[in-house]
């Protein structure tokens, strides 16, 4: 009981800590309320994000912000056709002594930036799986444990631009949450426009520490979670999954494939963290449902028949969600 009132106690303190949070991030970032609660909730969730949105919609600079803000160590690793493995994870060199030396890559930092991870080819885009389920690295047969925490967060153009290659399903199931940035309104892109080419422009400062980042983790995990919610998650992501005997008629109609129980496992523990940030100490179904679109969409593939009626991903989510 005792543990039940303290976590009462520290969830009021999370709410406190993620709005001064956001406060120091809209210094620099003008507007994106969504998009930065969609970026924090799975730092918080120990997942990680893949970022969608065509190029100069500032994602770069949400990423270096949000590690500013958090006191995290940052790395930035520029995809590109000839990135190597060994570019990402770093690799054994021969030193002076003549005995092997490993020399770490970019990947060990709090916080990694995989900026455009879609324009470098899969074998060097599939050098971030174990990093991102086992947070080690192995190398040359011994494993090297990364920072904690470790975040992910992939920027990604859309898979239409030349030069771009599709990310495997496999790596994509690894982010908790697949964002979309849209375009600003046009009031928030003049509020741009008037920052960035004004002098003495505001820096964020540090308000939240590594060890509190830790805290809040397991807090979130500690968050209780109704039996019939866990079950309302498992048939949601049940639905999506053609041929099965719980799927969906849109399922059967639209789909090749549909979402794994790791889908199942990040609706529970994205409506845990959405319902902390939102004042609320225990989930509901509601924010099961205001997560379903960012932690379904790159977990489902549509067959050619939903392409070619214009059915889209979040149509059919919404179908799902909107059935009993």
């Amino acid at each position: 009981m005792k543990q039940y009132k303290d976590d009462v106690e520290a969830i009021a303190g999370f709410l406190e800590k993620y709005q001064e949070i956001k406060k120091e991030i809209a210094k620099v970032i003008v507007g994106q309320d969504q998009v930065v609660e969609n970026v924090l909730i799975p730092i918080f969730s120990r997942g990680h994000g893949l970022l969608i949105g065509v190029p100069g919609l500032a994602k770069t600079l949400l990423i270096s912000t949000i590690s500013e803000v958090m006191g995290l160590s940052f790395s930035r690793i520029q995809f590109t056709p000839d990135l190597m493995p060994s570019d990402i994870v770093g690799s054994e060199i021969l030193d002076e002594h003549k005995s092997f030396k490993y020399i770490q890559g970019p990947v060990f930092a709090n916080i990694l930036l995989a900026d455009e991870i879609n324009r470098t080819p899969p074998k060097t885009q599939s050098a971030l799986l174990e990093a991102m389920q086992e947070r080690i690295v192995t190398v040359a047969g011994k494993p090297y444990p990364l920072p904690d925490p470790f975040f992910v967060l992939s920027t990604q153009n859309p898979i239409e631009q030349e030069g771009t290659y599709p990310l495997p399903e496999a790596q994509l199931d690894r982010f908790m949450f697949n964002i979309i940035l849209d375009y600003p309104s046009f009031q928030e892109e003049v509020d741009i426009v008037k920052s960035t080419t004004s002098p003495g422009q505001q820096k964020p400062g540090i308000v939240v520490s590594r060890e509190e980042i830790l805290y809040y983790q397991e807090l979130i995990r500690r968050i209780p979670v109704a039996d019939n919610l866990y079950e309302y998650a498992v048939r949601l992501a049940s639905k999506t999954r053609p041929g099965t005997a719980a799927a969906h008629d849109w399922a059967n109609l639209y789909l090749n494939w549909g979402a794994g129980p790791r889908a199942s496992q990040f609706l529970i523990i994205g409506a845990k963290c959405h319902a902390a940030i939102h004042g609320k100490y225990s989930p509901d179904i509601e924010n099961i449902n205001a997560v379903a679109d960012i932690v379904l969409r790159h977990r489902i593939v549509r067959n050619f028949k939903a392409e070619a009626e214009g059915v889209s991903v979040e149509d059919i989510i919404g179908k799902f969600i909107s059935s009993k």
